[in-house]
């Protein structure tokens, strides 16, 4: 099954880039080659990830994130892994 992902996906469910189904299957994302497991949103095309800056929230309760620039490589993990 070599579905092709999406250009850019957020775990956000406020986000237009939420998708829940291809969520539900696992995505990892690797990042300049190293596994990232904390990546709230990607953009394969633009070359970055945004990741949680620490346990710090804004003044909605959503996690504070920092943008990385540089290789995304995203693929599916599977529902168990």
């Amino acid at each position: 099954m070599t579905e092709a992902l999406p250009d850019r996906l957020s775990v956000n469910p406020r986000s237009p880039h939420f998708n829940d189904e291809l969520l539900k299957q696992g995505i990892g994302v690797r990042f300049n080659g190293a596994e990232k497991t904390n990546v709230e949103e990607y953009c394969v095309s633009e070359g970055w990830i945004r990741v949680a800056a620490g346990r710090t929230l804004d003044r909605k309760g959503n996690p504070m994130t920092i943008k990385l620039q540089g290789t995304v490589e995203p693929y599916i993990k599977g529902p168990d892994a």
